[in-house]
Formats: structure tokens, C-alpha cells, sequence
């Protein structure tokens, strides 16, 4: 099994001081969309979050929405999506058998269009707030229009590091299980993958940048932590669910490496760019 972490959207929002704590506030952030793309010997790629997607860019106004467009300046770079990534490395769309998004935000399942053949893996609360009536700014029902596979999940007791879990796609070679992170959104999750060296952890938006899970000095960038608690469907939640990552990121370093979807720096210690 291989695993490629993959920037599938930068986004650019004002004030890198503000934002990420770094550089000047006059000077643009940069915050990834990080995505992973994992080999399987038996059942083809898995594609864990997707970024932006094709479509997207071709209609960013319609699909992302002004607001989006505005407060993140996203490059819109075709040669960052999931989909450009997937041939580059020699693959076609067809053979991305599974996604398997941390939470149906629209920087993270943009690209579900570009694989519209493949089973779509979320927890059921996510799928119930991101398809029902329930009004979220991120969620944009545009990106699932297509009518994607859904395969629902409830987590059934098992654990993980001391987490709630549950095992995704069974008989892939590759280990991959939902991490419940809630807070975000409602049925938002981890996504843990058993590599190698031990465990990857996806931790989605459950928080954004490496400083929050310092484990000596923990702290959010003025201007993350207040998107965060703006932007939470349960705000205690997610915050107690920090503290678990920064535990688990301490405690576990040595087996399960931790990482954002947003984080750069976390990114660039991937080798990725």
C-alpha cells in the first residue's frame, strides 16, 4: 500500500499574521487543501477528502459562492485537483473506488463530481445535516448533485487510541477507519489510515493549524480560532475534541502522525507542496 498526500486547493486569505500567526498582516496567508490518495492491491485508489474539484473551477461564482470567493482568494488552479493529481501519478478517475471525505464542506468534497462512479463513505449524522434542511454556509448541495454512492455509517462501539471508531471498506488491504471529530459540523470525523510507519491521521477541520496541538504552548492564530468558533455546530465539542488530538498527538507520537486539512506547515512535513 502507498499513500500520497496531495494539495488539492490553496486557499490565500488575507493577513498571513492574522491567519496562520506568521509573516506580516499585509502579506496574503497560504492554507492547503490536504487530501490523501491511497493505493489498495485489491479494490483500486481511495481518495480521503477531494479539495476543489473541475467543476468548481469552471463555475467558482455558482459552485462556491461569493462569500467562499472572498474570504479565502482560492488559487483555482487546475493542476490542483484531485482529479489532476490522479492522472499525473498515472491512474485514470475510474480507478478511484472509494472517497471518503472528513465532512461534506465544500472545500473538501468538490471534486466528488470528477469520480462520480465512486462509493462515497461518511458518517450518517453528516449525511443527514449535509442533505437535509438544515442551513450551513459550507455545505453546497451543487457538489453531490450527481447523485454520488453513499454509504452511510453509525459508530458501533469499536475504539481506536482511546476513539470511537469504525472500519471502513472491509476487505481492502489497506486499514482505513472513521474517527468520530464532531464539533465542526455535526457528523464531521477523522480519517485514520494504517500505513507503514504506524498510523496517518486525518483530522479534517478539527482544528487548522500545528500550533493548536502544540503539546508544551498549544495556541490558535487570532483569526482561526475565531473562524472556528463562528463556524462550529457545537463549539464545546470540538474544543474538547482539540484537547483528545493534542493528547493523542503527545501521548502516541511515536505510531500516529497527526495532521489538518488546512496546515501547510504540517503539509510541507509530508514532502508535499
Amino acid at each position: 500500500m502507498r499513500v500520497h498526500h496531495l494539495n488539492c486547493g490553496t486557499l490565500c486569505p488575507a493577513s498571513a499574521r492574522f491567519v496562520t500567526g506568521e509573516g506580516s498582516f499585509f502579506a496574503r496567508a497560504r492554507l492547503v487543501c490536504h487530501c490523501l490518495l491511497i493505493e489498495t492491491d485489491r479494490d483500486g485508489l481511495v481518495l480521503v477528502d477531494t479539495g476543489l474539484g473541475t467543476h468548481d473551477l469552471r463555475d467558482p461564482r455558482t459552485r462556491l459562492g461569493r462569500t467562499f470567493l472572498r474570504r479565502n482568494t482560492p488559487r483555482l488552479d487546475p493542476q490542483e485537483t484531485a482529479l489532476a493529481h490522479v492522472e499525473r501519478l498515472g491512474f485514470r478517475r475510474e480507478d478511484v473506488r472509494h472517497v471518503i471525505p472528513t465532512h461534506l464542506d465544500l472545500d473538501h468534497v468538490g471534486g466528488l463530481g470528477d469520480f462520480p462512479d465512486a462509493q462515497v463513505h461518511v458518517l450518517g449524522d453528516e449525511h443527514d445535516a449535509a442533505l437535509g434542511a438544515r442551513r450551513r454556509a459550507g455545505y453546497r448541495p451543487l457538489q453531490w448533485a450527481h447523485g454520488p454512492r453513499w454509504t452511510r455509517y453509525a459508530v458501533d462501539g469499536d475504539r481506536w487510541r482511546g476513539f470511537e471508531a469504525v472500519r471502513v471498506v472491509p476487505g481492502l488491504d489497506a486499514e482505513i477507519l472513521l474517527v468520530p471529530l464532531v464539533g465542526h459540523t455535526e457528523g464531521h470525523c477523522g480519517v485514520a489510515v494504517k500505513d507503514g510507519d504506524g498510523w496517518l491521521l486525518h483530522a479534517g477541520d478539527a482544528y487548522f493549524s500545528h500550533r493548536e496541538i502544540d503539546p508544551v504552548a498549544p495556541r490558535a492564530p487570532l483569526g482561526l480560532a475565531l473562524f472556528q468558533k463562528l463556524n462550529s455546530a457545537d463549539d464545546a465539542a470540538r474544543r474538547a475534541n482539540q484537547e483528545r488530538l493534542r493528547a493523542l498527538a503527545r501521548d502516541h507520537a511515536r505510531d500516529v502522525r497527526v495532521f489538518s486539512a488546512h496546515c501547510a506547515v504540517e503539509m510541507a512535513r509530508f514532502g508535499a507542496v
